[in-house]
């Protein structure tokens, strides 16, 4: 990890693109808990340097500061580049995000007064048109309390409009340091709902691709919040790209081990060692990812990191990682094993989402051990990598344009130059061909 993190993303394909954007298309979907929340390609974030993707929310009549420091006041630039016939139903209140081809704004609808969030895609680009595509079609689908909602959607041949829920309670990373008080108690809590979540796009054969703690976001600010899934632009559906290679179930039948695919993506940090490899892959990077995320949460620090991307990549193809340090010693036997359980090489013996809620630390909140607060050990360390981040990367924002998860399509040369000598120097294989062999 280092100054010059990115986003794997795949590469653009216009397949299915002619069915997504048309003329003027918009639907709404019904859903009781109907207010909104903030999604999109963030700026950096001040506690893991791989996100640029991260945005930041603002309660009503505050400016927004992006981490480089610039005000977002232009407001006005952004309005006029609204079609009249989405600013005729929303009234748009505050510029929120930005990334390579959106721009997210805060948004109120014109009759309700509710509070919403518009992501405006830039399509003409194929990278922008990839992906919107794969989040759309993906949003279009799903229907969760703890997956984030797409209310309704303006297309265009230029711009899509994408309605979502307004998410103003904050990053998982960020509650857990502004609690004051933090035990495993409060992390399986947090847990069990990104599993649920997890779970149910799984179900529906959804791969998610770049879960991390800085797509995991709170409805609203108060201690009952249901904690949402976001960012989807990674994410595909079982069977409808180009990239799935075809069913490939598991021992068990599990249907999150249904479909195998190929494509190189995701935020590096969190990527299982499969995808680093080429190999075919399914749901199951997804639960690596948590594995990931839930170390993290416990800890304030992270199982795999360097400067380097390739001692990163070999450490994690290696599955190198420990248990060392504060706070481990006061963690409990219970949550160390849902973690090695959730980060094995083997991807067939990690555990699956159904499997992993019904895990006993996570059925237990493990309760011998739920009392003992980590939150001092876990700021220190999440401080500690804020300096050192700070430190080696004074500057860094999301000036540059990339975003913090990498695909094939969108890597520059000089990521590609040290994605080569990644494989080279980790002994990783090159791409290769799958082939499918019926059950």
């Amino acid at each position: 990890m280092g100054c010059g993190n990115s986003k794997v993303l795949p590469g653009a394909s216009n397949k299915g693109y002619v069915s997504v954007v048309q003329s003027l298309v918009a639907f709404s979907k019904v859903d009781d808990d109907n207010e909104p929340k903030k999604r999109m390609e963030k700026q950096r974030h001040p506690w893991f340097s791989t996100s640029i993707n991260n945005f930041q929310t603002a309660s009503n009549g505050q400016q927004q500061t992006l981490s480089d420091g610039r005000h977002q006041d232009k407001v006005p630039t952004y309005k006029d580049k609204f079609d009249p016939r989405v600013t005729a139903r929303y009234d748009i209140k505050a510029l929120i995000g930005r990334g390579s081809f959106s721009r997210v704004v805060r948004v109120e609808h014109r009759a309700t007064r509710q509070p919403f969030a518009i992501k405006m895609m830039e399509v003409e680009a194929p990278e922008g048109r990839e992906v919107c595509t794969s989040e759309l079609v993906v949003l279009q689908r799903v229907s969760h309390s703890n997956v984030i909602q797409l209310i309704e959607v303006f297309q265009f041949p230029q711009r899509v409009y994408m309605v979502l829920e307004l998410a103003t309670g904050g990053e998982l990373l960020d509650r857990v340091v502004s609690r004051g008080h933090f035990t495993e108690r409060d992390a399986t809590q947090a847990l069990r709902m990104v599993l649920a979540g997890v779970e149910y796009l799984h179900n529906l054969g959804i791969t998610h691709r770049d879960l991390k703690p800085e797509n995991l976001l709170y409805y609203h600010p108060g201690a009952d919040s249901r904690l949402l899934v976001t960012d989807f632009g990674l994410a595909t559906f079982g069977g409808a790209g180009s990239e799935v290679l075809g069913p490939d179930r598991s021992s068990d039948g599990g249907a999150d081990r249904t479909w195998s695919l190929r494509t190189t993506c995701g935020t590096p940090e969190y990527m299982a060692p499969e995808v680093l490899q080429r190999k075919p892959y399914s749901c199951a990077v997804d639960m690596w990812a948590l594995g990931v995320i839930t170390y993290i949460v416990l800890s304030g620090s992270m199982p795999f990191e360097d400067d380097s991307r390739m001692v990163l990549y070999r450490a994690i193809v290696r599955g190198k990682y420990s248990f060392y340090g504060d706070p481990w010693p006061s963690v409990s036997n219970l949550a160390k094993d849902f973690i090695q359980r959730l980060l094995p090489l083997d991807p067939a013996t990690r555990l699956t989402a159904s499997q992993a809620i019904r895990h006993p630390w996570v059925v237990t909140m493990a309760a011998s051990s739920s009392m003992r607060n980590l939150h001092r050990s876990i700021s220190q360390n999440l401080r500690q990598r804020t300096s050192q981040s700070s430190s080696r990367c004074p500057s860094s924002t999301a000036s540059s344009g990339d975003s913090s998860s990498v695909g094939p399509g969108r890597l520059t040369s000089l990521e590609k130059k040290q994605q080569q000598q990644q494989v080279r120097a980790s002994g990783l294989t090159q791409p290769q061909r799958a082939i499918h062999h019926p059950a």
